[in-house]
């Protein structure tokens, strides 16, 4: 047999495996590397967050990724070197955080890897016939897997098309299993570059539960700052955009959007919510001498109102709930202030859960790939866009 085959073999019954998560969303901002330790599967899995570091990426890394990510017609040839080398790139990061941290590799018995998301398709974009749901993550698994030397997870979403789902959001899968409780009903909300959230009603099977794209992030705010404010990432604490008003014209124009009207579950990304959307807000709206801080200041109630409305739209009317935040977004203090208010509820992070909020999407990959390994199917219901599988394509070091 096979020694990496017989090794897995042996995972699926052991009681407890080591597992890297990797995540690096649609910000392009750097990767999130958990070391993360499981005992069981399914309801019964036991998760402890051993190390946590975010890496971020040079600014020449950046403008490679962006000269790919989120556009029709791109370099094909570029699409294939950076496949292989954010691979190996990534690898690179793995084994540098493992020096740092002290922790033997052959200690690791599993990597899982997101990817980098350069194109997501979902059929309710682009419209396209005979084509369905689509998406496209790179950062090779097997360059990951011989450069480490460690069996690696990767391409996740790709069976969550195949079985019918649309490929994100996929933290329902994590959410329910970490997450659901008995007597509190829960939202866990994640603020990355695209906004999602996870329903889990109290005291429900995984059949109760959903997850959803609910339109931009923290994605429309940081491309504005990148563009007009050369050296920043973002808008750190929101200075620029508290410094502005919201111009209600132009606010009116973002949400006529029809992405927002679609049912749950639904997924988007920055291919829709860009600086093309916004300039064409504008140019309809008649705000073409809007000032940049009033801008800022309308992205960030934009962004705002598409998650409360989104969140109202879920819970029955005077549902008690408690939302947990993760994610970049949550270090926006204008952004988190704006959306306690409009639902009127404090909002908490899943530190509060003992998960690093900014560790949690990481963390949720490397479960998957311990479900991957280790798990049974639960069953979500024979419901469009949740499907009840296990996913994750296994790449071997040798």
């Amino acid at each position: 047999m096979n020694e990496y085959i017989k090794k897995l073999a042996v995972l699926s019954e052991a009681g407890s495996r080591v597992i890297i998560g990797l995540m690096s969303g649609t910000s392009l901002d750097g990767l999130d590397v958990a070391l993360c330790r499981f005992q069981g599967s399914g309801k019964n899995t036991k998760t402890q967050l051993l190390h946590f570091r975010t890496i971020s990426y040079s600014s020449a890394f950046k403008q490679e990724l962006k000269s790919i990510s989120f556009k029709a017609s791109v370099d094909l040839e570029k699409v294939t070197l950076l496949n292989a080398y954010v691979g190996n790139y990534h690898a690179e990061l793995i084994l540098q955080c493992l020096k740092e941290w002290a922790y033997p590799v052959e200690q690791v018995d599993l990597i899982a890897s997101h990817g980098q998301t350069i194109f997501h398709a979902p059929f309710s974009k682009h419209h396209l016939k005979p084509y369905s749901n689509a998406t496209l993550q790179i950062g090779d698994g097997d360059h990951m897997a011989v450069k480490t030397g460690i069996i690696t997870i990767s391409d996740f979403r790709q069976k969550h098309i195949a079985a019918g789902g649309e490929g994100a959001p996929l933290a329902v899968y994590g959410d329910y299993l970490v997450f659901s409780d008995q007597q509190e009903n829960r939202i866990l909300l994640n603020i990355g570059g695209i906004a999602n959230f996870t329903f889990l009603p109290a005291g429900k099977g995984p059949e109760q539960v959903f997850s959803t794209d609910v339109g931009p992030g923290n994605t429309m705010m940081d491309q504005f700052v990148q563009l007009h404010y050369p050296g920043l990432a973002y808008d750190e604490n929101a200075a620029l955009a508290s410094a502005g008003h919201v111009n209600q014209w132009l606010l009116e124009v973002l949400l006529k959007e029809p992405f927002f009207d679609l049912p749950f579950p639904k997924t988007t990304g920055p291919e829709l919510f860009n600086m093309e959307y916004l300039d064409r807000a504008i140019s309809y709206s008649g705000q073409k001498s809007i000032s940049n801080e009033d801008v800022l200041a309308t992205l960030c109630e934009f962004t705002a109102e598409g998650i409360s409305q989104a969140i109202k739209r879920t819970l029955a009317r005077d549902q008690e709930f408690v939302i947990y935040m993760s994610g970049g977004g949550m270090h926006n203090p204008l952004l988190v202030q704006k959306i306690g208010q409009k639902l009127n509820v404090p909002l908490r992070d899943t530190k509060e859960l003992d998960i690093d909020p900014d560790a949690k999407e990481a963390v949720l990959f490397a479960l998957l790939a311990n479900e991957c390994v280790t798990g049974g199917r639960l069953d979500f219901g024979n419901r469009p866009g949740l499907p009840s599988v296990l996913m994750g394509k296994i790449s071997l070091p040798a």
